[in-house]
C-alpha cells in the first residue's frame, strides 16, 4: 500500500506539491491525470525518491521511501523520458540490473525479450522513442517489481504495442498483485485499464475514487419539450453545465440518475435520455469546476 501524507515540493517559489495526501491500494492500477503542470510528474518522483518532499512523506507498506533501498527493490519507475547511457543495451542493462534487483526473473526476461518486437543487443539510444519506452519496459517488469510506476508510457508506441503492455500489465496484476501508478494524458488508454483515477490541479487533489463511481457520479442528459420552458425548472438539481438549442437542453448533472431522473420525468418532457460521461468529459467537467477555462487556453 502506498500513502501519501500532506506531500509538498517545492522548487523555488513554485510549489509544485502542496500538501497531497491519499492511498494507493495494493493490487490496484492508479491512474494519474490533471492539467499540464499539475504535479503528475514531479509525484511520480517523490513517490519514487527521486526527488524529497519539502514537507509530508510518502510511506510504502509502512515504510518511509526516500533513500530507503528496501522500498527501491521492489519499485520500478519508467519517466517520460527513460534515460540510458550512449552503449546501453538492453542486454547489458539487464546484466546491472541482475545484480541491483533481488527479484529479478530470468525466464521472465527471456520471455519479455520475444514478446517485444526489439534486438536485446541494439543500442537503446538509437531507437525510436516508442522502442526505447519498450526497452524500459522489458528491464523494469523483469525485476518483477511490487510496484510499477509509469509516466506517459503509451506516448510513442503503436497499437498493437499498446494492447501487448495493457495487457502484460493487467496479467501481473492479476497474478501477483502489482500496484501500478500510470501517469497519463492519454484518458481513453487509462480508461481501458484503470480502477482508480486521481486528478491533480495545481499540485493538489481535485477527485480521488474509483473510475466506475467517478463516472456513474456524473451524467450527460439531453432533454427536450414540445412547448417553450423557464431554465429555472433546472434550479433544484446540481447543473455543471447547460446549453441550449432550440426546445433542446444539454445538461450535465452531478448526481446517482435514480435521483435526478424522477425530477426530470415530473416535466414532461418530449424527450429524455442520460448517459455517463467518458473519462475525458469527467476531467474536463472536473477541471472547469476548479476553474480550468477550457474554452479560453491560448
Amino acid at each position: 500500500m502506498i500513502e501519501i501524507k500532506n506531500v509538498t515540493k517545492l522548487f523555488g517559489v513554485l510549489r509544485a506539491l502542496d500538501s497531497l495526501s491519499f492511498n494507493v491500494t495494493e493490487g490496484s492500477v492508479f491512474g494519474l491525470v490533471g492539467s499540464n503542470g499539475a504535479g503528475k510528474s514531479t509525484l511520480l518522483r517523490v513517490i519514487n525518491g527521486v526527488f524529497e518532499p519539502d514537507g509530508g512523506e510518502v510511506i510504502i507498506d509502512g515504510e518511509n521511501s526516500f533513500e530507503n533501498p528496501s522500498v527501491k527493490a521492489k519499485c520500478a519507475f519508467i519517466p517520460d523520458f527513460p534515460y540510458f547511457y550512449n552503449g546501453s543495451t538492453i542486454e547489458n542493462t539487464a546484466y546491472a540490473y541482475r545484480q541491483l534487483f533481488p527479484n529479478w526473473d530470468e525466464e521472465y526476461y527471456k520471455k519479455l525479450c520475444t514478446v517485444f518486437p526489439i534486438n536485446p543487443k541494439a543500442k537503446i539510444i538509437n531507437m525510436s522513442k516508442g522502442m526505447q519506452r519498450q526497452a524500459a519496459l522489458i528491464l523494469a517488469l523483469s525485476t518483477r517489481p511490487s510496484y510499477l510506476f509509469l509516466d506517459e508510457i503509451f506516448d510513442g508506441l503503436d497499437p498493437v504495442i499498446r494492447q501487448h503492455v495493457k495487457k502484460i500489465i493487467i496479467e501481473n496484476v492479476t497474478d501477483r498483485k502489482m500496484t501500478v501508478m500510470i501517469a497519463s494524458h492519454n484518458l481513453r488508454e487509462l480508461e481501458d485499464i484503470c480502477d482508480h483515477i486521481g486528478m491533480l490541479h495545481k499540485g493538489g487533489v481535485v477527485e480521488e475514487k474509483e473510475l466506475d463511481t467517478l463516472k456513474l457520479g456524473i451524467h450527460k442528459v439531453q432533454i427536450a419539450f414540445n412547448t417553450p420552458i423557464d431554465e429555472s425548472v433546472f434550479d433544484g438539481l446540481d447543473v455543471i453545465n447547460k446549453k441550449r438549442q432550440g426546445s433542446l437542453f444539454s445538461l450535465t448533472i452531478r448526481g446517482d440518475a435514480e435521483d435526478f431522473m424522477p425530477k426530470l420525468e415530473a416535466l414532461e418532457p418530449a424527450f429524455l435520455e442520460a448517459l455517463p460521461l467518458t473519462l475525458e468529459e469527467v476531467f474536463i467537467n472536473e477541471m472547469e469546476g476548479v476553474g480550468y477555462d477550457i474554452n479560453n487556453i491560448n
